[in-house]
């Protein structure tokens, strides 16, 4: 019976002293580090054609001016120039011209090309549109602030005799106009606003540039007259084709009289006869 007890007793001792022993080791043993794995979405990409440097509008493109550049699938824009479907398109874009300015980065979209063997200005010209050059000066162009691609009006001004005294008469013979160029600058410079020229030239069609011609006859001066940003979003270029039938439409002509000013709707006798 002693014999049995001790048997029991060392069995219970051995069997405490074990799951001491767990125990110990559960609270002393470190966490396991668990690997998570992140997988990454993938991004399926192209090499589009950018331009390597800010290319100014008008410039004839140069494969050194470009550059491929990785770009997402996903993002690629209508017009784009790309590597898998055009390898040779940098090399073939010389001789191109740049029909609008690109700045260092951007990609290349062949709308923005003009492809001519002839010069820019006949490239840029819409159909049934001709571009024509008038001579202004400081006085006559919005203070030098009137830039290629803005919007003016051209204003005949000219010197009448009416018995013994000179009078003025002013008339806008073409009203929204684009101005194609200043002298010879196409584009802003430098971040320059400001370009006081000498000669504007502007897109007309073939009818508005009889009118402007005759216009350079008959006038004493002409006047280019800015047009704000919200008057200018009408493409629609108005002309004074009386001026080559002799037929007074409707509108008016402002008569200067010693300082005063009369306008006088270009339908009425007291209209002043053309020259």
């Amino acid at each position: 019976m002693k014999a049995a007890r001790l048997i029991v007793m060392g069995t219970a001792l051995a069997a405490a002293g074990g799951a001491g022993f767990l125990a110990l080791n559960l609270i002393n043993r470190q966490p396991e580090k668990q690997i998570v794995e992140v997988t990454n979405p993938t991004i399926q990409l192209d090499q589009v054609l950018v331009a390597n440097q800010d290319i100014p509008l008008g410039t004839n493109m140069k494969p050194d001016m470009l550059r491929w550049q990785e770009w997402p699938h996903d993002a690629l824009g209508k017009g784009f120039l790309i590597h898998s479907s055009d390898a040779k398109a940098r090399e073939d874009i010389k001789g191109a011209i740049a029909r609008s300015a690109f700045f260092a980065g951007e990609p290349i979209r062949e709308s923005k090309l003009v492809r001519s063997d002839r010069g820019y200005m006949s490239a840029i010209l819409p159909s049934g549109q001709r571009a024509i050059a008038t001579t202004i000066s400081t006085e006559t162009s919005a203070g030098g602030f009137i830039l290629p691609n803005d919007r003016v009006d051209v204003i005949m001004t000219r010197r009448v005799n009416n018995g013994n005294a000179d009078e003025f008469v002013t008339e806008t013979i073409l009203g929204n106009v684009r101005v194609l160029a200043i002298d010879q600058t196409i584009e802003e410079k430098d971040g320059e606003s400001v370009k006081v020229g000498e000669t504007a030239t502007l897109q007309l069609t073939p009818k508005q540039a009889e009118v402007l011609i005759v216009a350079q006859q008959m006038a004493d001066r002409l006047s280019l007259s800015l047009r704000s940003l919200e008057d200018s979003k009408s493409d629609v270029t108005t002309a004074a084709y009386h001026l080559l039938t002799g037929e007074r439409g409707e509108g008016t002509v402002r008569l200067i009289r010693y300082g005063s000013v009369k306008d006088i709707p270009t339908g009425t006798g007291d209209a002043v006869k053309k020259n």
